[in-house]
């Protein structure tokens, strides 16, 4: 992959993870969009480390070809004397060309450490933001339960009351607690029977 192709790879993935666990649980979209930027931050930080572990590799040079030593083991009568000059200057030249493909794959590196450390400063924020609405809507879900349980509280006593009136052989007029929350369908039954 190339320098571009691994820019564009890390926003797909991250841009593919958000849309694919958002399809499936969108109920949670702000731990997706927080888990897509992580994601497109950990894509970076590996991408830079990458380079940064294949510095001679051509794709960071700007087209320039590496620098080679000449060879004084054939020049006529000394040459059979020079050449362990020529294996140090093969040496100092192979020094210069890693540290001219390291120097071409810095800045490349360094632009995606830069981005991933930008998506995780914007991580921050957005976790922050993430671990407000869960709390909201946990307060509401519960509040919603105490609601429901309040409700079915309700219910039994009102049971329990209708045992006891049909035991002790009581009246059906009787007014119930809850009579404007709960619909009457007494009226229907007595015409029924």
């Amino acid at each position: 992959m190339s320098r571009d192709e691994l820019s564009i790879f890390s926003w797909v993935a991250a841009t593919v993870f958000a849309l694919a666990v958002g399809v499936w649980r969108p109920r949670r979209l702000h731990w997706t969009v927080l888990g897509s930027v992580l994601l497109f931050a950990a894509l970076n930080a590996g991408a830079g480390i990458y380079v940064l572990n294949h510095v001679g590799d051509p794709r960071w040079s700007a087209g320039e070809p590496p620098l080679s030593a000449p060879s004084f083991s054939g020049t006529p009568m000394v040459g059979q004397f020079l050449g362990p000059l020529d294996d140090s200057l093969n040496a100092v030249v192979g020094g210069v060309n890693a540290f001219l493909a390291f120097k071409q794959a810095l800045p490349i590196a360094l632009g995606f450490l830069g981005t991933s450390g930008w998506a995780l400063l914007v991580s921050f924020p957005l976790g922050i933001l993430a671990t407000v609405i869960s709390y909201i809507l946990e307060r509401r879900r519960k509040a919603d339960f105490e609601k429901y349980r309040a409700t079915v509280d309700q219910l039994k006593v009102e049971l329990e009351q209708v045992k006891r009136q049909i035991s002790s052989g009581n009246s059906l007029d009787t007014a119930l607690p809850a009579g404007d929350e709960v619909t009457d369908v007494r009226p229907e039954l007595l015409r029924r029977g």
